[in-house]
């Protein structure tokens, strides 16, 4: 690509405010400000301060109960209703900005819609694998490896049956959506990734094998790109790190999954008297009782992990794709025990590009979780693989891929772009 000056642009990107979702965009929109243009993030008021210290403009985003909580307050809305709502609500900020392009998150369908609605090219930022695979690929977080045989192929591809019929389902609801919208339907599924641009921001070893659109070991469209990981985290302060020279072992358990604190128990325990240093945080979730916290351990509040896991050697989790990236950006094997659906696909794809252990959720113990991070730091295969994929990172700039995709769907479309 050419490294001349890009034209300025004027961008609204749209992210819902789950960090998993949010994170990666607010990545986004500081590598699109770096190159000069003009960025406007909607997202949850949460971030608010955190976007605008990026250099972005912010919006905020309409907040939706969409799932019943059992609680007082007003009453739930249908997913596609609170999507309807939202993208009326969304329509009027697109029309004061006039962006050249919309960037929306995969699950956040109104700053997409929206753009439709006032003829603005759009794309799709992606912030983890990509869901929609070949007709012989596992079923997306069922946390199932690729098959290795005809047999196992054949066997998803009978698998997959009635996982399309739930995606006819989905195609139909959006459509009737996009009818109360005014917009004409789509033919196709996955009808919230944009077919003009879209951006999967993982590992491309992460991806299994595509065999059609494109070339390479990864055959995509023509118009899908894995671009690597959008990486952001809030400022967090320094911690000190335990005393010594055996492995470091942080212990970073999700933020949203796993309120009884399984892992981060189980890691305490199972490694009190291993031959590593243990950092541990509880990502500020108050532990439901006293954890034990052995010699060889430090137990914090919170981690800085841009900070903190360039100095590790493994990093024990539950795979969400913001954590699991991370880690191996800093070339660190991977323990994986994960909690849910998506982190079930993303501690599979570790398994499988070779990169770490996963140790699945109904077999986690103190003792099985020591045999796993025992066996992720005696395989030097693993922890290889781990530092080829930060060698990687390094030398592919996503932030930098993403923002020159997106000036290239611009210039495409004819935007004229911002006067000087």
């Amino acid at each position: 690509m050419s490294n001349a000056t890009p034209v300025r642009r004027r961008l609204l990107l749209g992210a819902f405010g789950d960090p998993g979702h949010a994170f990666p965009m607010i990545a986004l929109g500081r590598a699109l400000a770096a190159r000069g243009h003009d960025v406007t993030l909607q997202t949850w008021k949460r971030w608010r301060e955190h976007v605008e210290a990026e250099g972005l403009g912010f919006a905020p985003a309409p907040e939706y109960e969409v799932f019943p909580s059992g609680g007082a307050g007003s009453p739930s809305l249908d997913f596609y209703e609170a999507v309807v709502h939202a993208s009326a609500d969304t329509v009027p900020l697109v029309r004061e900005l006039r962006p050249d392009v919309v960037v929306a998150d995969i699950l956040t369908l109104a700053p997409a819609l929206a753009a439709e609605i006032e003829g603005v090219p759009w794309a799709t930022l992606i912030p983890h694998v990509h869901p929609h695979g070949e007709p012989d690929f596992p079923i997306y977080s069922l946390g199932a490896r690729l098959a290795r045989t005809a047999a196992g192929r054949s066997m998803w591809r009978l698998a997959q049956r009635p996982v399309h019929r739930g995606l006819e389902r989905g195609r139909r609801e959006l459509n009737e959506t996009r009818e109360r919208l005014g917009l004409a339907p789509h033919a196709h599924v996955h009808g919230g990734i944009s077919r003009q641009l879209a951006l999967v921001a993982t590992f491309p070893q992460l991806e299994y094998p595509r065999r059609g659109g494109g070339s390479g070991s990864n055959r995509w469209g023509p118009d899908t790109h894995v671009v690597g990981p959008l990486m952001w985290e809030p400022p967090a302060r320094d911690i000190e790190l335990p005393d010594g020279d055996m492995p470091l072992v942080l212990v970073a358990p999700s933020t949203a999954q796993d309120s009884e604190h399984r892992l981060l128990l189980a890691a305490l325990r199972g490694l009190a008297d291993a031959p590593v240093r243990l950092l541990a945080t509880w990502n500020r979730r108050l532990p439901p009782r006293p954890l034990p916290v052995p010699d060889n351990a430090r137990l914090v509040d919170w981690v800085s992990y841009s900070r903190t896991m360039p100095h590790c050697d493994l990093v024990v989790c539950h795979a969400g794709h913001g954590t699991l990236v991370r880690a191996l950006a800093c070339g660190c094997a991977v323990v994986a025990c994960p909690a849910i659906g998506d982190m079930n696909e993303n501690a599979a794809r570790l398994d499988w590009a070779g990169a770490g252990v996963r140790l699945p959720r109904r077999y986690l113990s103190p003792r099985r979780l020591r045999l796993a991070v025992e066996m992720a730091l005696g395989d030097p295969a693993i922890r290889a693989r781990a530092r080829e994929m930060a060698g990687w990172a390094r030398a592919n700039d996503a932030g930098m891929a993403s923002s020159r995709l997106v000036e290239g769907l611009a210039a495409r479309t004819g935007a004229p772009g911002l006067r000087a």
